[in-house]
């Protein structure tokens, strides 16, 4: 017979599902490293079935009653409806992918795996993160214009008087901070928690670039209504975001951990300047926002190569993550046989 066959059903859904979130470090490590795969292989799933586009839609239909029609500081009942909106709309996701999680414990464990890395693969996006930056150099290299153009998919900074260095600069930053907002975060979460863990910082980082900049926006003034949301990322990526930058200087093969953390607080952010910082530090560039804060300022401007460069680095980088979980899950493995 085969171990807990005899058990109730309830007991080993319960089992499975706690094993996948928590302790289960050999299963959600598998799923791990195989949706690392299939995001290698296919990238992103279409559009119409993507549960991050589906997260997007239903921030957007909430907006108009979270968002305030005009400007009132304080607005404590608008910041009191975005509350309630993002903490309803949260337990909700994460009950979904609690229910998915303990479902996949029905199935054979040849099979649970392989469904969890697929409803896992969605909830991180890597493949995608290359293709923008690559996509930026690429317009660069026809015209400054085009460059501009093509970056502004993935800022919302002005980039209308941004030269080629400041546009590099961009991507350097997007991809730095992304590589923990799309990638190192999601899987975090998803090791402590297992797939409610991955689905809530999604959830909780679309939210933030959706509500959590303050200003007008689609008519509504979001000075307060979003500031639940900016705050709930803040903290859902404190630990990943420096998690990301070691990951970084180890990619690099070390960094001065005192000169990355005094870089770090340049930055409004109290998560976004450590990623970025490790980058500049690492490629040995300066990175910045022009009038808001400069990293690594004794570097040089980044050119064609650097954008190349950091890609190799990032890609480093999940390499080294993806070390990690295989040598947790044969870690798992070991122990459980033993």
């Amino acid at each position: 017979m085969k171990p807990g066959a005899g058990r109730p059903r309830v007991a080993r859904v319960a089992m499975w599902a706690e094993g996948v979130g928590v302790g289960g470090a050999g299963a959600a490590a598998a799923a791990l490293l195989l949706a690392l795969l299939i995001d290698s292989l296919w990238g992103e799933p279409p559009a119409r079935v993507h549960p991050v586009v589906g997260m997007g839609q239903l921030l957007g239909g909430a907006s108009r009653w979270v968002g305030a029609p005009e400007a009132t500081d304080p607005d404590l009942a608008c910041w009191a409806r975005g509350a309630f909106a993002w903490c309803l709309m949260a337990a909700g996701i994460a009950a979904l992918y609690a229910a998915l999680q303990c479902g996949l414990a029905l199935a054979p464990a040849w099979l649970a795996v392989p469904l969890l890395a697929l409803l896992l693969k969605p909830l991180f996006a890597w493949r995608m993160l290359q293709s923008e930056v690559q996509a930026v150099e690429a317009a660069l290299q026809q015209s400054l214009a085009a460059g501009r153009e093509r970056l502004s998919w993935l800022v919302s900074r002005d980039v209308t008087q941004l030269s080629a260095a400041e546009v590099r600069e961009s991507a350097l930053e997007t991809l730095a901070e992304n590589l923990n907002d799309s990638l190192v975060a999601p899987l975090f979460w998803f090791a402590l928690l297992g797939l409610p863990g991955a689905a809530l910082y999604r959830f909780a980082n679309t939210a933030d670039a959706m509500w959590g900049y303050p200003g007008w926006r689609g008519g509504r003034y979001w000075q307060w209504g979003g500031k639940w949301a900016a705050h709930a990322d803040d903290l859902l990526s404190w630990i990943p975001a420096r998690i990301t930058a070691l990951l970084l200087a180890l990619a690099a093969g070390g960094l001065p951990w005192a000169r990355l953390r005094q870089e770090s607080r340049r930055t409004p952010s109290p998560n976004g300047g450590w990623p970025m910082a490790a980058l500049a530090l690492a490629l040995d560039v300066r990175l910045g926002k022009p009038g808001a804060y400069v990293l690594h300022a004794q570097g040089r401007a980044p050119d064609a190569q650097d954008l190349v460069r950091g890609l190799c680095m990032a890609r480093r980088a999940v390499h080294w993550l993806a070390g990690l979980a295989l040598l947790a899950g044969l870690a798992a493995l070991g122990s459980s046989h033993g």
